[in-house]
């Protein structure tokens, strides 16, 4: 039978050192919420052209090295663009309510691509048809490859603009204090702190999504998803400042519980505001029926 291999080092082992033992993930709530990088290896290859080009570049006449530069220029910031682009998408497909991107990085990546390709043509052949058709070639297969950006918003449907762009705006700054966070736990190089730092933003972002299904709730959230992970990302800030320096057991220990307080004060945060939709629905379809019983209508309720 297959053993699962632990010791003294393992993430999620039990430690008997004195230190608080925390619960570790379980395996279904690991993979939950797991996220990918959704910048894949296609776009990480599209970094290699740009250095080879510039390899060719510096063997060349100073034309061909003029324009090979600024190929190789065109073709980098292309693939930058392209991996913001990724991003930008992945978080907009991860939400239910959303803006589309400000600033169509994936389609000005294709753009770039294209302009790169041109200028690439014009270093061997100066024949300008050419330099055209390599050029929106280039341009036609990279959109082909990853596509164009969000053109619409999401999730917007029946609701009030002012209310939509407020959510939008409380769940983007809520976003940035948990990728802070993220930040700041990988500094404490500790898996098991890295874990659970994980776990807490795993219920953080049910409560966004529940705020996102319904921006009424937004008044009640505000302070969580502001005041509270504002200083959820200074304390993991601080702790991780003094862990990487001292490795200090009674700040882990402080710190592992403080999430677990955080964890257990949202998760009931959003279990309250789904119950209280679910009251009001009840409250709504009750009056509807007393409505339609004063009107003469009568309704069998099984």
């Amino acid at each position: 039978m297959a053993k699962r291999f632990g010791g003294k080092y393992s993430p999620d082992e039990h430690r008997n050192d004195g230190e608080q033992n925390v619960a570790p993930r379980s395996s279904s709530a690991s993979f939950r919420n797991a996220r990918v990088d959704p910048v894949g290896i296609g776009a990480n290859l599209m970094m290699v052209p740009p250095g080879l080009m510039v390899l060719m570049a510096v063997i060349s006449d100073a034309a061909g090295l003029g324009f090979g530069l600024l190929a190789a220029a065109s073709w980098a910031a292309g693939a930058y663009l392209l991996r913001d682009g990724l991003r930008a998408e992945a978080a907009y497909n991860d939400r239910k309510v959303a803006r589309r991107p400000a600033l169509p990085r994936k389609i000005l990546a294709a753009g770039l691509c294209g302009v790169g390709a041109a200028l690439a043509a014009l270093r061997v052949d100066p024949n300008l048809i050419s330099t055209v058709i390599y050029g929106a070639a280039a341009t036609g297969l990279h959109l082909a490859a990853f596509g164009i950006d969000p053109m619409r918003n999401k999730g917007t449907e029946g609701v009030d603009d002012f209310q939509r762009d407020r959510v939008a705006r409380v769940v983007d700054e809520a976003e940035t204090y948990l990728s802070a966070m993220s930040d700041a736990a990988l500094r404490a190089r500790d898996r098991q702190v890295e874990a659970r730092v994980e776990a807490f933003q795993d219920v953080a972002r049910d409560l966004f999504r529940t705020v996102e299904d319904d921006p009424r709730d937004l008044t009640g959230a505000r302070r969580y998803l502001t005041v509270y992970l504002m200083g959820a990302r200074d304390a993991t800030i601080k702790f991780a400042d003094i862990y990487a320096r001292s490795g200090d057991a009674k700040a882990r220990n402080d710190y592992l519980a403080l999430l677990a307080d955080l964890e257990q004060n949202f998760a009931a945060r959003t279990r309250k505001m789904l119950l209280e939709d679910r009251t009001d629905l009840t409250v709504e379809i009750d009056v509807l029926r007393d409505r339609l019983q004063r009107e003469g209508v009568h309704l069998d309720r099984r």
